[in-house]
């Protein structure tokens, strides 16, 4: 099927296609039944594995051996196009979302229209009020994304078990390794409450690690140009760091860049700032996209 681009301002776009999904949408119906008690099943080693297999296989463009890989733990691959953006994402996650209680071990959506160069990753959807929103916004602001997102509230299983930010044990991880151990340089995105941080709005982070300074500088600058405060942790102290999230401690055993940013409920929250937010981010997934991809020691 033909799509005929418009000319002028978001000529980038092509006419939505018939039977295209706002992927908004889909995220916002995925995680509108995430709440502390709403499920969470620990999943096996071997179940872990699996997906991150699969994914690591559907990366590479063998989608029938992926899609082999990972029904053998009810998982499918779907092609969905974005009735934003005319773009065709992959989706990887449960075969059905009808079971008695859900898995919470989340969803995968890769960019078909180019190689993968980056990951936004967001490990608190509903917890972290609409970052699960924000992180379709940052897929769909530069080429070759892949978005990584946890399929419970942080607070739904046993303990903290749930919390995919802070547990090596989850799907979650268990994709980001992969990602990670092929180069891909990711944003991971959360949230906080006005009052824990008063005297910002933002704080961006590079965690454990040091080779996303040059695209934290880039990012902090970007949302100081839009008047936002912003708390840049390479240079001072400062609230929620990010430097015992796991995702970033990989990252930075591996040397690939990664950054960990925190943004205000009112960021997150308004009707306009969330998008401001995302364009600031997509000028360091731009700049990745641009960039090939190193493996780590390759």
């Amino acid at each position: 099927m033909s799509l005929s681009r418009p000319t002028g301002p978001g000529s980038d776009r092509p006419n939505t296609p018939t039977g295209a999904v706002d992927l908004t949408r889909r995220i916002s119906d995925y995680t509108s039944g995430f709440h502390e008690d709403s499920g969470y099943r620990h999943p096996a080693r071997v179940e872990r594995q699996a997906i991150a297999r699969g994914v690591g296989l559907l990366l590479d463009g063998h989608r029938a051996q992926a899609q082999k890989q990972l029904s053998g733990v009810d998982f499918e691959i779907r092609t969905l196009t974005d009735s934003a953006t005319g773009r065709r994402y992959a989706e990887v996650g449960d075969r059905t979302e009808r079971g008695p209680a859900p898995r919470g071990w989340g969803r995968v959506y890769v960019d078909l229209g180019a190689p993968a160069h980056w990951s936004v990753q967001v490990p608190h959807p509903v917890a972290d009020s609409r970052t699960e929103q924000l992180g379709v916004s940052v897929l769909r602001g530069a080429r070759g994304g892949v978005m990584v997102i946890a399929g419970a509230h942080r607070r739904a299983g046993q303990g903290d078990a749930a919390d995919v930010a802070h547990r090596t044990d989850t799907v979650f991880d268990a994709v980001c390794d992969e990602l990670t151990g092929r180069g891909l340089p990711g944003i991971q995105v959360h949230g906080f409450a006005d009052d824990s941080a008063p005297d910002y709005d933002v704080i961006a982070s590079t965690g454990e690690g040091e080779r996303a300074r040059p695209e934290g500088q880039a990012l902090a600058d970007a949302l100081r140009a839009r008047t936002w405060r912003v708390c840049r942790a390479w240079a001072r102290s400062c609230p929620l760091e990010g430097r015992t999230n796991v995702q970033g401690r990989k990252a930075a055993a591996e040397g690939v860049p990664f950054l960990h940013v925190e943004f205000s409920n009112t960021i997150r929250t308004s009707r306009a700032l969330p998008q401001r937010a995302a364009e600031a981010l997509g000028t360091v997934t731009a700049a990745w996209s641009a960039k090939p991809v190193h493996r780590p020691n390759g």
